[in-house]
């Protein structure tokens, strides 16, 4: 799927976003982060280092789906990126048991499709990544008839827009029987690095180049 000299958009929350340095310049390493962006990143380009690509990280620790989508044109658009790829929906569900504020599902929907339309409005390609949760604490039982439905809606989209889809939270879900929970997020929502190491894996074997 990629080609020489495309730029790849990592587009999210703090899972993304994972301490990179928001002042460096797009497409450089410095930016990359400590999380399985970074690890796509140095991954492809050694081993491909002949299709140059360039990697840019513009996740944003505590960021909604809204929060995306009125940063869209300065932090994706203005790249004019080939492939942007999207791990968002987690906060959406946060913020509705830790602050009380709600996402509601067709409010969830209606923005995230607003954002593809223009991605794919621009000629880029999409990479969508379930949200997910770890079930390390038992309260998160709570969490799950909130976060599923929005999980169908990034199941739902990338069907929609012919995204290439990660189904993360059963990739997770199918981990942690093999591991404990929290040996892949201690927290149950940010990664430790197995857990990002695992992201980055499933990432390459979906998209593969």
């Amino acid at each position: 799927m990629l080609q020489q000299g495309d730029h790849i958009v990592f587009y999210g929350d703090s899972i993304t976003d994972c301490g990179r340095n928001r002042d460096a310049l797009p497409g450089t390493e410095a930016g990359w982060g400590q999380g399985y962006a970074q690890i796509i990143a140095e991954t492809l380009s050694a081993q491909k280092p002949e299709l140059r690509l360039q990697f840019t990280n513009k996740g944003i620790s505590g960021n909604r789906i809204y929060d995306l989508e009125e940063r869209l044109e300065r932090d994706v658009l203005s790249l004019r990126p080939d492939l942007v790829s999207i791990l968002i929906g987690i906060n959406d569900v946060w913020r509705e048991f830790d602050s009380n504020v709600p996402s509601p599902l067709e409010d969830f929907r209606a923005s995230y499709r607003r954002i593809l339309e223009r991605i794919v409005g621009a000629g880029c390609e999409l990479v969508l990544l379930d949200p997910f949760l770890l079930h390390t604490k038992p309260e998160f039982e709570n969490w799950r008839p909130v976060l599923d439905p929005k999980i169908e809606v990034v199941r739902e989209l990338a069907q929609e827009f012919v995204a290439i889809h990660i189904p993360l939270d059963d990739i997770f879900a199918g981990a942690s029987l093999k591991r404990e929970a929290d040996f892949w997020a201690g927290d149950g929502v940010h990664p430790s690095q197995p857990g990002h190491a695992l992201i980055a894996q499933s990432w390459q074997e979906a998209v593969g180049s």
